[in-house]
């Protein structure tokens, strides 16, 4: 089955920007993938955080990770500035499918991408719950035909 090539930056519609930290590297000398995780999910909730529609300590309702995946086309290493772009596949009631690509500082084709889904929950119970209408709206916003 032939691969798909990487993204483009263009097919985003949001960008969080971050930098390299030393002991991202592995011994290999290359991000380790574990770490491209952490992107993902910083990003999207900086998105969130910085527009008001989360408190990390306070807000009631909040979205936990049921699903991940990413896929890798070309290695980045410290020290290098990435930006994280975000999408939106699928705004349901309760979650919320992101798609990231992950950006080498000027490249216009996506070193890394992958997909979360967050599922929102009541923080008291961890039981689904409907999103927020003020996150649905941001969300809206970042929504692509996939």
């Amino acid at each position: 089955m032939p691969r798909t090539p990487p993204g483009r930056r263009a097919e985003y519609r949001h960008f969080e920007e971050i930098t390299t930290r030393w002991h991202d590297n592995d011994i290999y000398g290359h991000v380790n993938n574990v770490v491209y995780y952490a992107w993902f999910d910083s990003a999207v909730n900086g998105f969130l955080v910085r527009r008001g529609l989360l408190s990390l300590s306070e807000s009631p309702i909040v979205g936990i990770v049921a699903e991940n995946s990413c896929r890798y086309h070309a290695s980045i290493s410290f020290p290098e500035k990435i930006s994280v772009g975000i999408r939106v596949a699928h705004l349901g009631t309760s979650a919320v499918r992101y798609e990231l690509g992950i950006f080498r500082d000027g490249d216009e084709s996506a070193a890394a991408e992958g997909h979360f889904v967050h599922v929102y929950v009541a923080r008291a119970t961890m039981r689904p719950v409907a999103m927020p209408d003020a996150v649905r709206a941001a969300l809206s916003d970042l929504l692509v035909e996939t």
